[in-house]
């Protein structure tokens, strides 16, 4: 019964996918509301459980909320430790073609090259795309925790199964959203951006099948919980929202945002 339930949260994942790649040529609208709709899951529904879960002290303060500032700084340092190693393979590249400039076929082809690559490349020369291929990556796995938490409720009792499973569902739309935004963002292949869709699609019905084998204690739900909210915080606070309205401060945008936390707030709302 629960895999079968969690075949509906494949589906809106998606669903939320399919809408982020259809409406691309309004990508400032469309990262609006990837923002909106990642810092809705992070304030309304991950920390708030997370804290319900890791309820323990360290030195005073909630574990769960350590790992929370932890899991942003981590965030930090990877995306910071990627463009670095980013921006030195850049200098060394450009060495090589300051000193090719001699030839003049080499420098006619440098310049052609360079013409072709600027163009492609200007929006995301600062990106590193493993960033994006990372954050997905824990996009799945989140889903995959979904589908634990499915399979776990249904083992408690049916009406316990039915609201987890309505609440994971309606929010994996969001995460179909996200996971394709996210990759694509940071300058992946569309097909790699597809690739961790599916990935994240499947997740649930892949953990509500192994709900049946294994059990997850609650403190290291939570605190993996934690870990994930603070590294999703600083994607959509420090990369998504300024991104969106980099190029387009419109209010379509920020109502974009606004919508997405309004989004989560209702699916926390209905489903408890």
């Amino acid at each position: 019964m629960a895999v079968f339930v969690a075949l509906g949260a494949f589906l809106m994942t998606l669903a939320g996918g399919w809408t982020a790649q259809r409406v691309t040529d309004r990508r400032h609208l469309v990262l609006g509301l990837a923002g909106g709709l990642m810092l809705g899951v992070v304030g309304l529904d991950l920390l708030p459980e997370a804290l319900r879960a890791a309820d323990t002290e360290i030195h005073g303060v909630p574990a769960a909320l350590l790992l929370f500032v932890a899991g942003f700084l981590l965030a930090h340092l990877v995306e910071r430790l990627l463009a670095a190693r980013r921006a030195a393979h850049g200098a060394v590249e450009h060495a090589a073609v300051q000193n090719g400039a001699d030839d003049p076929a080499a420098a006619r082809h440098g310049a052609a090259g360079h013409g072709a690559a600027g163009q492609e490349t200007a929006e995301h020369r600062h990106r590193s795309p493993e960033v994006g291929l990372t954050a997905a990556a824990a996009m799945v796995g989140h889903s995959l925790m979904d589908g634990v938490a499915i399979g776990a409720s249904f083992q408690v009792g049916g009406g316990m199964g039915t609201a987890v499973a309505l609440a994971v569902i309606a929010h994996d739309f969001a995460d179909g959203f996200n996971t394709f935004t996210l990759t694509r963002l940071y300058g992946n292949a569309r097909r790699k951006a597809l690739a961790m869709l599916f990935a994240d699609a499947v997740a649930p019905v892949a953990g509500a099948a192994a709900s049946a084998f294994l059990t997850i204690p609650e403190d290291v739900l939570g605190g993996y919980l934690a870990l994930f909210g603070g590294a999703l915080l600083y994607l959509a606070a420090a990369e998504i929202l300024p991104e969106a309205h980099h190029a387009h401060p419109a209010r379509s945008t920020l109502l974009c945002t606004v919508a997405g936390v309004a989004f989560i707030w209702l699916v926390v709302g209905v489903t408890g």
